[in-house]
């Protein structure tokens, strides 16, 4: 990924949605404007910066860009925590050496952790958003995760490219949204991932509405939440979600579901349970089993 590129489109598009009567600034002439939102000329006075200063910020040149600067156009953007985060990154980025390709492995003991959280579908997510590791509940109630090969098991490609999840989340387009949203954070944090870049490629030829979420810049975390399920064997399901950073591997992230107690999506689960729990085991992703690469 580019990041000059990046940035300037992502500053771009946060200018896009403030207007100068937000900010006080008076509007001359007819009112018509050739860009939408801020001009940079605007929003560099707005942030007390030099028009020049910001055109080369907003060019990716920030050598010399100070956390005050970017401080103070965050404020005038009104940037989320999370956008204010991806600015940090893309303007001031970590020297680190580029990223091979690697295989990601789950440690035993998070195996007997999935095991053990008898009645909860959880799963481990990787870089790009990988599936590394599920129990049998996870994979009962969103996919059978071992049918799939290594490539399929990621939720962007499930997403976007299997027909199935449209039934699947009825507010689809949420679901979407928070999906690209948190991949571009993950970009923002992992420039040079190759694999990443052909996931973003791929994705981008395949789905229109990849695209479309894409070219919009928004970044997102997702750390818990609601989301709303039609099984096609319990019916539909209102579960609320949470993300775990693993200790010793900020590269992997269990995600829990649960339901409410008292509630029609709790009984819907028990039964899920019920049917799946006594005959499969949890396992590890086919080509990650007790932490040895096996090849389909």
């Amino acid at each position: 990924m580019d990041r000059r590129a990046e940035l300037t489109e992502f500053l771009k598009s946060r200018r896009a949605r403030i207007r100068p009567e937000d900010l006080g600034l008076k509007v001359f002439g007819n009112g018509r404007r050739r860009v939408p939102g801020l001009r940079r000329e605007e929003l560099a006075q707005a942030a007390g910066v030099s028009a020049d200063y910001y055109v080369r910020l907003e060019q990716g040149r920030t050598d010399n860009v100070s956390q005050e600067i970017l401080d103070a156009v965050a404020g005038v953007l009104s940037l989320t925590e999370d956008e204010q985060d991806h600015l940090r990154r893309l303007a001031k980025p970590v020297r680190r050496p580029k990223q091979r390709r690697t295989v990601q492995r789950v440690r035993p003991a998070m195996q007997q952790l999935l095991k053990a959280l008898d009645g909860v579908p959880a799963f481990i997510l990787g870089r790009r958003m990988d599936v590394l590791a599920w129990n049998p509940l996870a994979a009962a109630l969103i996919v059978d995760f071992g049918a799939l090969s290594a490539k399929e098991r990621n939720m962007p490609r499930l997403v976007f490219l299997d027909e199935s999840c449209r039934d699947f989340y009825p507010q689809w387009e949420a679901i979407a949204a928070e999906t690209v949203d948190y991949l571009r954070l993950y970009a923002g944090r992992n420039p040079d991932d190759p694999e990443l870049a052909e996931l973003i490629g791929e994705l981008s030829i395949r789905s229109e509405e990849f695209r479309t979420q894409w070219a919009r810049h928004d970044v997102r975390d997702k750390s818990f939440g609601v989301k709303r399920m039609v099984h096609p064997m319990v019916g539909e399901l209102t579960l609320q979600y949470e993300s775990l950073v693993m200790p010793g591997d900020l590269d992997q992230t269990l995600i829990t579901y649960s339901a409410e107690a008292g509630t029609q999506s709790e009984s819907a689960l028990r039964l899920l349970a019920s049917w799946t729990a006594p005959t499969v085991e949890p396992q590890l992703s086919a080509d990650r089993v007790g932490g040895q690469r096996v090849e389909e």
